[in-house]
């Protein structure tokens, strides 16, 4: 597959696979951002795509950028469709500063992967599932 991108600065190293270990691709900072605790900022994330038509990215931290810069990504998991696709459309992640942080140019701040669109579902309601029921919250089956 190929994805045309425009790079918005030459400061940013290029989009690429992290030594064929990952298939989520590092996003970087395009400029400085000294933010205080509590601030909130959109990373200018130095790129617009052209995604084919019937995929999306999903733009997610970096499991280090808490603990490097603080920082939470605001929408939790971005969603970028392939209707986001001109020159100005500028991948930018949104975050809230936990504690006073500087990001450099270039600083990997999170990452993302390509994948279809999810095929059209027919809900079918019914009165029953199945006997199977773990009842409680999440993986566990506790609350």
């Amino acid at each position: 597959m190929k994805i045309r991108i425009k790079y918005h600065t030459d400061k940013i190293e290029k989009l690429r696979y992290i030594d064929g270990v990952s298939d989520w691709i590092d996003l970087r900072a395009a400029k400085d951002y000294d933010l205080k605790k509590g601030d909130f900022a959109l990373i200018d994330l130095g790129v617009s795509v052209m995604l084919p038509d019937g995929y999306e990215m999903l733009i997610a931290p970096r499991s280090s950028t808490y603990k490097n810069f603080g920082l939470i990504q605001t929408n939790s998991v971005g969603v970028v469709d392939e209707s986001y696709c001109g020159d100005d459309d500028v991948l930018m992640l949104p975050v809230l500063a936990m504690r006073d942080t500087h990001v450099s140019v270039n600083d990997r701040v999170c990452q993302f992967r390509i994948i279809k669109h999810q095929p059209q579902i027919e809900f079918m309601e019914c009165d029953h599932l199945s006997e199977t029921s773990r009842g409680g919250f999440g993986s566990t089956g506790r609350a």
